[in-house]
């Protein structure tokens, strides 16, 4: 199993990291510093968002699924899934991305 960082420090870092990118981002929820959940919720600033969800891979590796399905939703919809989702769990870190593109960087390299 791959040592994870704490969930606060990676909230932090992926923030700065679509910052570095142009791209503003930021937390809507704050979670338990140490081992909330995050979900990413991208709003391309059209009435279109996704929200991005974590899961495990069975190589024990973490990969982001789309939770509110394939292609975009408008944003109502994507943040009823979130308040869905903080009622299960009230230590989910929500982070919020907007990006007329719809990047996330989840898939970016961590060097």
């Amino acid at each position: 199993m791959t040592a994870r960082l704490k969930a606060g420090i990676w909230v932090r870092a992926h923030i700065r990291r679509c910052e570095v990118a142009g791209v503003s981002a930021f937390v809507v929820a704050k979670g338990d510093e140490t081992a909330g959940a995050v979900l990413i919720k991208v709003n391309r600033l059209d009435g279109g968002c996704e929200v991005f969800t974590p899961s495990t891979g069975l190589d024990g590796e973490r990969r982001w699924l789309s939770g509110t399905g394939a292609a975009p939703v408008a944003e109502p919809e994507a943040d009823a899934y979130i308040t869905r989702q903080r009622g299960y769990d009230p230590d989910l870190w929500v982070i919020e991305i907007e990006d007329r593109e719809g990047r996330h960087f989840l898939d970016d390299p961590v060097d």
